[in-house]
Formats: C-alpha cells, structure tokens, sequence
C-alpha cells in the first residue's frame, strides 16, 4: 500500500461500522460514512476540473466534511493544499497564484473574492456541510494507483522571513510518517483522539489525522480549542495532541486534575517548544508527562519522546526510525556530541523540495541529500535532542552569538514568568540588543529581572530590556511571533 487511504480503505473493508469521525453536537460518522462521501467528492472535484498531481486549494472552516474532502483528494491523487481561512484576500492572492489550483474549494463568504484569483473552477463549503461543494454533478474518474512518489500535498511554510515557500510532499511522506507514529506512539484502532487543533496545518491534518486513520482510531472532532469543551468531552478520549499554548491555558484550569484526565493514556504537544517548567507542572498538577517532538512543514515528525521509557523535559527526543539526523557547526564540519548545530536530516518523510522553485529547493538541501532545517540544537550523549532556536532567530550581540531559547528558559525559571520569548532588535553600540518579552504575575520589575537573569547567564546573554506585556502576538498555530516583535520595536534602542 502507497497512500494512506489506501490503508484507511483496509480498515472500512475489515470494520465499516466502526467509528470514525464523532464531531461537535452532530451524528458520528463510521469508516464507511467517511469513506463512501469522499469518493463521492472525489467524483465531483474531478467533474469540475481537478485531476492527478493538479492541486485542489482549500479555504474552508473546520467541519467533519472538510476532512473527508481531503481524503477525496487523497484517495484520488489529486494534491491537496490546504491555506489558513484567516488569510486576508491578498495573502491567498499569492497563495493560489503559486498553487495554480485545478479547483478552489473555499467558504461561500469568500467565494467572490477567491474565484477571481484564477482561471480555478471554485465550489464552495460551509461548517454545517452546505455549499455548492456537496451538491455539484459529479463524474466517473478513472481509477487512480497511488505510488510513494506521487505529489499528495502542497503547504506552504509560514514565511516569516519572506514569500511562503510550497513544501512538496508525496504519497510516501505522509504515508511513512503516519505509519512511523502509529508504531511509535501505540495508536490502535480502540483509540480516540480528541482533535481540537485546525486542519489547514500538518500537525492537525497529517500528524493527528493521518495517524488516527492508518490505525483505524477515531477522532473526537471539534472544531476549535475551548477549555470547557475539553473538559466536557476528554472524559471520552485516550489521546490529545495539542501546542504549548493550549496546555499553559489548561495549567491555569482548576479542572485539570488526574480526576479529570488521568485516564488520558498519551498527551503530545508540538508546533512550538514547549519549556521544561511547563512540562513538569502539567505532570505534577495532571499526573501525565507530556511527549514532545520535534517536525516541520517540510519533513512532518522527525523525532520523539519515547512512549515507553524516558520523557526528558526541555527536549524533543531522539530520531524517529528511518530519520537520519545530524548536526552542523557554522564552521561546516559536523558537530560532536554536545556540539552546537545546524540540524540536517533526511529519511523517507522529507519533501522533495519547493513548488517552483528549483533555486530554493537546491539551497535547502546538501550535496548528499539532507535537508538543511534552519534549525539550531545540540545532541546528548544518548541521542536526545535539545533545540536552541532557528538560525534566523539568532542574535548577534557585540559578536557575540546568542541562542533565544537560552535566555528563554533561564526566564521561565522565575516564579510569576508565564510565558516569555527573546528576540533582538538593532542597537547603537552592540548591533543588535537582546530584548525579552514576557507576561505573567509579575512582583519583581525589569531591572531585578535583568539582574537576576545575569546570575545565570553572560553579561551579553542577558536581556537589556524586558517588555511586560499582558499577551504576546501568536499565529494560528500558537507560536510567538518574532518577526512582530521586532518590528514593533525595532526603535526601542534609539
């Protein structure tokens, strides 16, 4: 088997009846009540143009239809791409220009604006399965048989430092991957995932969705985090994967007890580090020990915590089976143990490069085929990785280099720092200055938090500001955004 839908298809032929999809206040849907809809769908994208290895965009709201939609496309070969329904016109304007999509799918309250973008058919989909999507003719496709190397998915990274750039992904990557986390993470078909993460990402599409349907589990599909759904329906669940933003809001819920998820046999978080305060607070209030990993756009999961044996906080665990993974010093030599590095890997869950662009793609990877992920950790002696940052978020100061995620958990020691992110913005006389931000209940002001961070920390490792602020900016996903942040204050040095 090349796809996982064509997995997912063993499992409604040995069980259709066995549930699969249990949505928010709406009837569950089995395997078969899954399966059935999306070759429907299927028949219909290709009536309207979609076609193997063309790409098929998706701007639509969370709903148990917008996940079989993508298992139409999975099943027959059409490349799903699927983009954030916040986007402003004008981000999804580059988007869909660089997609070239066969077919637009999108919420019918953008469909004037969208359907413009292209020479695209468009069809639309709403929450609550209406939309011009479930009604269109549909047409006898041929058969499609997938091959690992066919094209499944387009997603474009964030662009933080740019254009976003379209990450390839073939049949193969997600199919490896999903079947590696299953093995790994002990997902059976008795399993049930409450899934309140969004779907136009790899880490609510592929490494939730896609692990749940190999394993023939079923999810508990909500359409958004809410704290109070949590509590309603983790009752229910055995598994829940979410961002460290969601377990720092769920910290300060007097529910959370091993009363109320004790039972939980597994909780993931990922998109985001997650710091080792937070990790042993959740363990000591919930009574689980959180497993983070380690992935990205391009490569979906590359390592993990152990199910098993040692989850070690602060870290993100050891490569996956069949991921190679090594370290690079600025200077080009690989990094020993203990060494500062670039992260390189590769292994059958690596993306095959960018969407139109050949130059990039080539910049990205080695001459011996790793991809270069921009990202900066250090290995143990015993295989744990530890993450540092990116290279982009990297601070120069007075020559000096300094590694935000350091000085972030030297910050997030202090009693009363909730969350706190270090970036560095220009500076007079050092280049670039080093500049936290943080929230919480704070009862020590900035200069008793800069003088005490230096009891810790080299005098140039140490914040020379500290913004208070009540909420810091996050993308959808979670993560703090830098690049915010520096240009807000970017004057803050004069």
């Amino acid at each position: 088997m090349n796809s996982v839908a064509e997995v997912f298809a063993q499992h409604v032929k040995s069980e259709g009846s066995a549930l699969c999809l249990a949505p928010r206040d709406r009837k569950p849907l089995s395997r078969a009540e899954v399966w059935a809809p999306a070759n429907d769908l299927a028949d219909i994208l290709f009536a309207a143009g979609a076609r193997p290895g063309g790409r098929v965009t998706v701007v639509v709201e969370k709903s148990p239809e917008a996940f079989v939609l993508y298992m139409a496309c999975n099943l027959a070969g059409f490349v799903y791409h699927p983009a954030n329904i916040d986007y402003t016109d004008e981000e999804l304007r580059y988007l869909i220009g660089d997609a070239r999509p066969d077919v637009l799918v999108c919420a019918p309250q953008r469909e004037a604006a969208l359907s413009e973008m292209g020479p695209h058919a468009t069809l639309t989909l709403d929450q609550l399965s209406g939309g011009t999507l479930m009604t269109a003719p549909g047409q006898d496709r041929p058969e499609y048989e997938a091959e690992r190397d066919d094209w499944a998915a387009l997603l474009y990274t964030s662009g933080t430092t740019g254009k976003p750039k379209g990450a390839m992904l073939s049949q193969g990557n997600l199919l490896s991957n999903a079947l590696t986390l299953k093995e790994q993470w002990c997902f059976i078909s008795e399993d049930r995932l409450l899934h309140m993460l969004p779907i136009f990402h790899a880490h609510g599409l592929f490494v939730a969705g896609n692990t749940c349907l190999v394993a023939g589990a079923a999810m508990l599909f909500e359409p958004a985090f809410s704290q109070d759904r949590f509590f309603e329906r983790i009752g229910e669940a055995t598994s829940f994967m979410a961002v460290p933003t969601l377990y720092g809001r769920l910290l300060k819920d007097k529910r959370l007890s091993p009363h109320t998820v004790g039972h939980v046999r597994l909780f993931t978080s990922g998109s985001a580090p997650l710091d080792a305060v937070a990790s042993d607070a959740f363990e000591a209030v919930a009574g689980s020990r959180i497993l983070e990993r380690y992935g990205m756009t391009e490569t979906l999961m590359l390592t993990s915590n152990p199910y098993d044996n040692e989850r070690r906080a602060g870290t993100v665990g050891l490569p996956l089976p069949g991921v190679d993974l090594r370290l690079r010093r600025e200077d080009g030599e690989l990094a020993e143990i203990g060494e500062l590095g670039i992260v390189e890997v590769s292994g059958p869950n690596v993306c095959s490069g960018y969407f139109n662009l050949p130059d990039k793609t080539e910049e990205a990877f080695t001459e011996d085929g790793y991809l270069i992920t921009g990202d900066i950790g250090v290995l143990s002696e015993d295989g744990y990785l530890t993450l540092q940052g990116r290279v982009s978020d990297m601070i120069i100061s007075g020559g000096y280099n300094v590694y935000p995620r350091e000085v972030e958990n030297v910050l997030l020691d202090f009693e009363g720092i909730d969350e706190a992110v270090v970036f560095g913005v220009p500076h007079p006389d050092f280049g670039e200055g080093v500049v936290a931000a943080i929230t919480g209940t704070l009862g020590i002001q900035e200069r008793a938090i800069i003088e005490a961070s230096r009891a810790y920390l080299a005098n140039y490792k140490s914040p020379k500001r500290v913004l208070m602020l009540d909420d810091l900016p996050k993308n959808a996903m979670g993560k703090v955004d830098r690049k915010a942040l520096r240009a807000e204050y970017s004057d803050l040095f004069g």
